[in-house]
């Protein structure tokens, strides 16, 4: 049973021992599983072979207890302590080659010892019901899942930043995005897709907020009038998520992280690009050459919390009117302005979104300009045969926790991380 279960009476339970206190009569040792912890207490005049066991026991060894669970109001652990019938070590452990105050990366080397503190357990947990929120909104939407390949003939949007592999005599690469398969669904009739998957990025980054290699949400739907519509399903679909979240977690989350789940009001705020540059002026002083204002810079983007929440007590800001020049190719354009957006969350962005363009000849002049012809020559053929107006978006799933939980870099929010020098564990 899960040590979460536990009532009094007889009970059979495993676990790792996570504390162990030897006295001279009696031994007192606190048993984790991913559920919760248990005391056991052992009076070693009562039970000298299982005291025996554990005086040589080690800490985070695994055990297997039976026993009897009694209440107790002086045990701080749910006021229930299991005094032992029989306890087998099941896996007895070294000492551990790290500890609370190890460096990230000597963390990292030993990940798999890292994931058993309480707060990485509880990450997941809420990375979890975050990913199956978002899920469960989309399917009571009527939207599909699909998963598309990760293994290319061409590299999937431009070509940099890609992975390179051998495939049987030729070259392949791994896939940066499905973005390309997310429309040929579109072209399918799909109408409403989504995918959570991994994605590869060949960049050297070393900042908190990148890494070669994670879980990507992505979305895609038809029939849509503007990338209004795509930035309005978004909201809902991250507010969906996040109060399911905090019905579950909310309380522990707090515990644990320190972290006050805020659930967003509709609709989020949003701001054209040079506006939020004049905004960010005028407030606070905070200036940048003309010729930078074609994007969000680090700083801009760092800003854009503070101004979301003195201009509309808000988390989150879209910012849109992006020039076309800084984005992909298949984003639709009108009258020289993106019809996409950023979704901006605690100063750093989560999501970039776009009307796609659907229109086969606009979308092969965009493509040719980019320089990508003969690249992106089977994908421009979802297009020649009939393909509804639509658009979509992506979110990382690890930069989305980092965020949720405040952890400091990707590198903690990520089962196992992936950059330009970690290619292990």
């Amino acid at each position: 049973m899960k040590i979460a279960e536990i009532k009094p009476g007889k009970v059979e339970f495993q676990g790792f021992i996570e504390n162990l206190r030897d006295k001279k009569n009696m031994q007192f040792v606190v048993i984790r599983d991913l559920s919760g912890k248990i005391q056991i207490t052992v009076i070693k005049s009562e039970k000298s072979e299982i005291a025996e066991i554990f005086s040589h026991a080690t800490l985070e060894s695994t055990v297997k207890v039976t026993g009897t669970a009694v209440a107790n109001e002086y045990v701080k652990l749910n006021g229930i302590e299991v005094i032992p019938d029989s306890v087998e070590i099941t896996s007895r452990a070294e000492a551990l080659p790290i500890s609370d105050d190890s460096s990230i990366d000597q963390r990292m080397d030993y990940r798999w010892i890292d994931l058993r503190q309480e707060k990485n357990q509880l990450m997941f947990q809420v990375q979890t019901m975050m990913t199956n929120s978002m899920r469960e909104y989309l399917l009571n939407n009527d939207f599909i899942e699909i998963h598309t390949p990760k293994l290319i003939a061409t590299a999937s949007e431009s070509g940099s930043d890609v992975f390179e592999v051998k495939y049987f005599d030729r070259k392949a690469y791994l896939a940066q995005s499905p973005q390309f398969y997310k429309q040929m669904a579109m072209a399918s009739g799909f109408e409403r897709i989504f995918e959570v998957a991994p994605c590869f990025r060949a960049e050297k980054s070393h900042t908190k907020k990148h890494a070669t290699e994670f879980t990507s949400f992505d979305v895609e739907f038809s029939y849509i009038d503007s990338f209004q519509d795509v930035m309005n399903l978004e909201a809902e679909m991250l507010t969906y998520a996040l109060k399911k979240t905090k019905e579950k977690y909310g309380e522990k989350i707090k515990e644990v992280f320190g972290v006050e789940i805020n659930v967003p009001t509709l609709p989020f705020p949003q701001m054209k690009l040079l506006d939020i540059y004049d905004e960010l002026e005028k407030r606070y002083n905070f200036t940048v050459p003309e010729s930078e204002k074609t994007d969000l810079t680090t700083e801009a983007e760092r800003l854009c919390e503070k101004l979301a929440k003195d201009k509309f007590n808000h988390e989150y800001l879209f910012v849109t009117d992006y020039p076309p020049d800084k984005r992909a190719f298949y984003h639709m354009r009108k009258n020289g302005i993106l019809q996409g957006y950023d979704l901006i969350w605690k100063g750093i962005e989560i999501t970039s979104g776009a009307q796609r363009e659907h229109r086969y000849e606009e979308i092969k002049k965009n493509a040719e300009e980019k320089g990508l012809g003969e690249d992106v020559k089977f994908y421009l053929e979802f297009f020649k045969y009939g393909i509804p107006p639509h658009g979509g978006f992506a979110i990382g799933i690890d930069r989305l926790t980092m965020l949720l939980l405040n952890i400091p870099t990707i590198k903690d929010s990520m089962f196992l991380f992936r950059g330009p020098d970690r290619l292990t564990p």
